[in-house]
């Protein structure tokens, strides 16, 4: 799977778009004095220079964004800044990443993967194919007025083709639909919070108890009454359905 993700990457992260022919070696290796020299072709240059930031970019064009942050927000309002740590709440974050785009995948997997394996697609076509499950996911999740945002008063874009989008506009658009919509359920998930912590710090200032910090007695309870209403569960469950 992970071998399928980062494929994915490379062939919706269009390189003919950025003008590189694919058919240029990424290093080119040739006879010198002292040995083999080892060189970049200017050509594969961009090549070099995007791969740092596959990573990153594949991850803002999927579902992780959105859960990411909601997770983030959860621990935030658990008022728990270590528990679960960062590497608990990533992995889940990209498990469930792969679990909604896993109807994509096979997609992309059988209609661009595979036949560009087999040599029945080429590079560019593979990437083209690639870029169209990929692309209709984001558009179902992006609000109108957030992409009408970056592609102003282009009349070609209907969002009803995917076709017609472009990726250099979809991607921000999507991006900013993604945080809208994550900060939206954070604020459900943490409100129950805030009130346990509104009501401890008013029970405490009552009893005059000043010098107890209130997160000392809200934490437990927090995590009692989210162990109560199996809020893992809750929380993976409306996740998955806002997708």
């Amino acid at each position: 799977m992970m071998k399928m993700i980062l494929t994915l990457a490379a062939l919706a992260l269009s390189v003919p778009a950025l003008g590189v022919d694919s058919s240029v070696p990424l290093l080119a290796v040739t006879p010198g004095a002292g040995g083999q020299v080892i060189g970049v072709p200017g050509a594969s240059l961009p090549w070099l220079l995007l791969f740092p930031f596959l990573p990153a970019l594949l991850l803002a064009f999927t579902a992780f964004t959105r859960i990411a942050v909601v997770l983030f927000l959860l621990r935030q309002g658990l008022g728990s800044h270590t528990a679960p740590p960062n590497l608990v709440l990533m992995a889940l974050a990209v498990l469930l990443t792969i679990f909604v785009m896993s109807p994509a995948l096979k997609t992309i997997n059988s209609e661009a993967y595979q036949p560009f394996l087999s040599g029945a697609l080429s590079f560019n076509d593979a990437a083209e194919q690639a870029a169209q499950p990929l692309k209709s996911f984001m558009l179902r999740q992006t609000r109108a007025e957030d992409l009408s945002l970056f592609t102003g008063d282009d009349k070609t874009v209907d969002p009803q083709q995917v076709e017609s989008v472009p990726l250099a506009a979809l991607a921000p658009a999507f991006l900013t639909s993604e945080l809208k919509t994550a900060f939206q359920i954070g604020f459900m998930v943490v409100l129950p919070f805030l009130v346990i912590d509104l009501v401890v710090a008013a029970v405490l200032t009552a009893l005059g108890m000043i010098m107890l910090p209130p997160q000392l007695v809200s934490l437990p309870l927090k995590l009692l009454l989210f162990v109560t209403v199996d809020g893992w569960h809750l929380l993976v469950g409306s996740l998955l359905g806002s997708f």
